[in-house]
């Protein structure tokens, strides 16, 4: 027995390696292409025109010193080592960062949070191993959970880190498909006809793009590896002196201005650093440090190093031609090495486009961004997606971009600006998770800030000076996208609160039926709203104007929490609103930001036998005003998970034929009703012979099964909000204008598109804010 278990155990550890280096394989395509094809123009962007070259090697041995320096410190040390481990349970970007922030301070944007969604499993495995919060943590906590103005600073930090990744994602791809050397350069028309089929092809997911791409990068590294080994040995075999970081002061006290204003073109060596924790969703952790750490780092030394080594051997420093990577790769080389710079400059885009599939749905999921459309391209790692719209969206702004610039160096520039930025905003927030979620030491994090930001604050200076030689793009379309963001952020939380404030109890339900003369009907009614207590005012204006509602009445929440997934067994949250014999409930139905949804068929089944699974249970639900009582409410709400998650509790089947037989086994037994005649189908709940449930409880399942029988009706609310009389003019423009054409533009809900058109009702109602 104990070589059968040794032998299984053994496949699952082979099969768990061979799925990591897979990915660390699909990553070269995916992660590293632009950051492995920045050697094509590093080297020309620094010398184009804020140095000149001396008699001396100075110049070239202190860039290299500053790539090599710039290539350890911020990829290797900040990313590899640092931030990586900061992975919302294997989520990667800006927002996952805030999303740890969220739920470890207390700080979430989303004002649907609940205690509850604290004890999910998955809150509490980030907790282990972390040693208990430091004093001074502590105060920090408290002091951001206090003061809503910080809260909205560190909102809007991640937005600009997030609408950043957007940014580099169109300009990246308009410069790459450009070429970035003169060599490389590709005429506009043919570089539209190249950016249009790389979007295309993103619709067949990570996977296969990766497995495509993957080959071209390969190849790529191991050329430019090569090519640099050579002209290491060749040219200059003592060129690895240059990797003292004394060069690097020599570098800046001889050319002073000259040389700080070049650090815009030496900090092109690590555009695509970001993707490797913004991509990071799409692959695992340990494959993206694999394939780092193994051959994109050392290939990346290499290259720089045979660059500088040609150079230092060629000293006509005067023209751009003479500084490119094309220059020095061996003549019988040249034309092999082109068609492979090529493929992978056009590769090179990919990283940045990945990267905003993930932070686009991460913000979608925290209610930041306009519904869209998110498709899953793969059933084994749910963070590869596909975002059509996004999608469109970059292509258009690549070809703007692509028609409007024609100029390869002022698309660096903006790329740079946007590039460090990101990094900058990434620095800062994993200051705060240092404290708040490693609860590690503040002088820890005071390390971090002050080490990583003086490096990336000193080459933020350096691009921002070129800030009307390209530079403004990248802030211009990135106010753009925050603009939309805080838009539809603040319209969502106005009418989030209009909800919260206008809700009513279920005694103003119960004692305002009688006089309205309001009938129960047969049937089950859904009745979407974001509340997670409490009725929503959409539904007092259904029954006013229309008297009458099902005999079993749900009110369902179906709300994103900010983890990546929501165990099966925790999914939902039942519980009673008022007395039991009104057969009113609660259903809570919480998703994590990667979890895939359900189709409608298989929710229903899913939700009717949950709410049969609480009442088995024994809950007695709130009395009277209690149900008011938000605290109260959440204690008496049972966490319970789909069917499949308790085979032993209630399973619901279902007969189309009234003369079907029923089906049982020795430990089941079968609930059905027998007083309808021709039912249009047939509902059965098979309920565990023990424990052994009251009179009660058996009534009010029965109740439901009915109920289920005669259908389930969804009510939807459609609101349309407006400013409220007396509102500011910018509130009433964002209002009125902004957040009425997002909403109308955006997709609508994901709970909308899967119900079935003929069981739904919309009630309509304007939410004045």
């Amino acid at each position: 027995m104990d070589l059968e278990t040794g032998f299984y155990q053994n496949r699952l550890k082979k099969e768990s390696w061979r799925t990591v280096l897979t990915l660390a394989y699909q990553s070269l395509g995916v992660v590293y292409g632009d950051l492995s094809t920045s050697p094509l123009y590093v080297y020309t962007s620094t010398f184009a025109e804020d140095i000149k070259h001396s008699e001396t090697n100075e110049e070239v041995y202190g860039v290299l010193s500053f790539i090599f320096w710039t290539l350890t410190l911020i990829p290797l040390l900040k990313y590899v080592f640092i931030v990586l481990k900061a992975d919302d349970n294997g989520e990667g970007g800006t927002f996952a960062l805030y999303s740890l922030l969220c739920r470890h301070a207390k700080v979430n944007s989303l004002p649907n949070s609940q205690l509850a969604d604290e004890e999910l499993s998955t809150y509490k495995k980030n907790d282990i191993n972390i040693p208990a919060q430091t004093t001074f943590g502590a105060k920090i906590k408290s002091i951001l959970e206090r003061h809503r103005v910080l809260q909205r600073l560190l909102l809007v930090l991640s937005l600009t880190g997030a609408s950043m990744v957007i940014v580099f994602s169109a300009i990246s791809g308009a410069e790459l498909s450009l070429g970035k050397e003169h060599h490389l350069y590709i005429e506009v028309p043919v570089a539209c006809v190249v950016l249009i089929a790389l979007f295309a092809l993103q619709h067949y997911g990570t996977h296969r793009v990766g497995f495509l791409f993957a080959p071209i990068v390969v190849t790529w590294l191991l050329c430019i590896s090569g090519i640099g080994l050579y002209n290491i040995i060749h040219w200059n075999p003592t060129v690895y002196r240059a990797l003292s970081p004394f060069y690097v002061y020599k570098f800046l006290k001889k050319t002073r201005k000259g040389g700080w204003m070049s650090l815009g073109g030496i900090l092109l060596c690590i555009t695509g650093s970001e993707a490797m924790f913004a991509d990071l969703g799409h692959f695992s952790q340990l494959s993206i440090k694999i394939a780092f750490t193994s051959l994109v780092y050392p290939s990346l030394v290499l290259a720089y190093m045979g660059q500088a080594a040609y150079l230092s051997r060629h000293h006509a420093m005067g023209n751009d031609y003479q500084i490119g990577f094309y220059v020095s790769v061996p003549e019988k080389l040249r034309w092999p090495v082109l068609v492979i710079a090529v493929l992978a400059a056009v590769v090179a885009s990919q990283a940045a486009i990945t990267g905003t599939f993930s932070i686009i749905k991460q913000c979608c999921a925290l209610g930041c961004f306009p519904r869209v459309k998110i498709v899953h391209t793969s059933s084994k790692i749910h963070g590869q997606v596909y975002i059509p719209e996004i999608n469109w969206t970059l292509m258009i702004l690549c070809l703007a971009v692509t028609i409007g610039f024609r100029d390869t160096k002022r698309l660096g520039n903006a790329a740079g600006l946007a590039v460090i930025t990101v990094m900058l905003v990434t620095t800062c927030l994993m200051s705060l998770v240092i404290v708040l979620c490693w609860h590690q030491s503040v002088l820890l994090a005071v390390c971090f800030v002050i080490f990583f930001g003086t490096i990336e604050a000193l080459y933020f200076s350096a691009s921002l000076i070129k800030f009307f030689e390209g530079a403004w793009v990248p802030i211009a379309i990135s106010f753009i996208f925050m603009i939309v963001m805080c838009i539809w952020h603040y319209g969502s939380l106005k009418k989030y609160e209009f909800d919260v404030q206008n809700k009513v109890s279920i005694d103003w339900l119960l004692s305002v039926g009688p006089s309205l003369g309001i009938v129960r009907v047969r049937g089950i009614g859904l009745i979407y709203t974001e509340l997670v207590s409490g009725i929503p005012a959409i539904f007092p204006h259904f029954v006013t104007n229309f008297p009458a509602f099902h005999q079993v009445l749900v009110f369902i929440c179906v709300k994103s929490v900010p983890i990546p997934h929501v165990r099966h067994e925790e999914r939902f949250l039942v519980g009673h609103i008022g007395p039991r014999e009104h057969h009113l409930y609660r259903c809570i139905v919480r998703y994590g930001y990667r979890d895939a949804r359900k189709d409608d068929l298989q929710f229903e089944n899913d939700l009717v036998c949950s709410i049969a699974e609480f009442i088995r249970t024994g809950k007695t639900g709130l009395k009277g005003n209690a149900a008011e009582d938000l605290s109260k409410d959440l204690e008496d709400m049972t966490v319970l998970g789909t069917p499949s998650t308790h085979i032993s509790g209630v399973q619901l089947y279902e007969d189309n034929e009234l003369n079907s037989e029923s089906v049982g086994t020795s430990n089941l037994r079968e609930m059905h009703t027998t007083h309808i005649t021709k039912p249009k189908k047939r509902v059965r709940f098979f309920i565990p012979e023990t424990p052994k449930i009251d009179r009660n409880a058996r009534e009010e399942l029965r109740e439901l099964m009915e109920a289920s029988e005669a259908g389930i009706a969804y009510i939807l609310g459609h609101s349309y909000v407006r400013a409220k009389q007396g509102s500011s003019l910018l509130k009433r423009i964002v209002i009125n204008f902004g957040y009425d054409f997002l909403t109308r533009s955006s997709r609508p809900p994901a709970y909308a598109l899967t119900v079935p058109h003929a069981s739904t009702l919309e009630v309509g109602m304007v939410y004045h804010v």
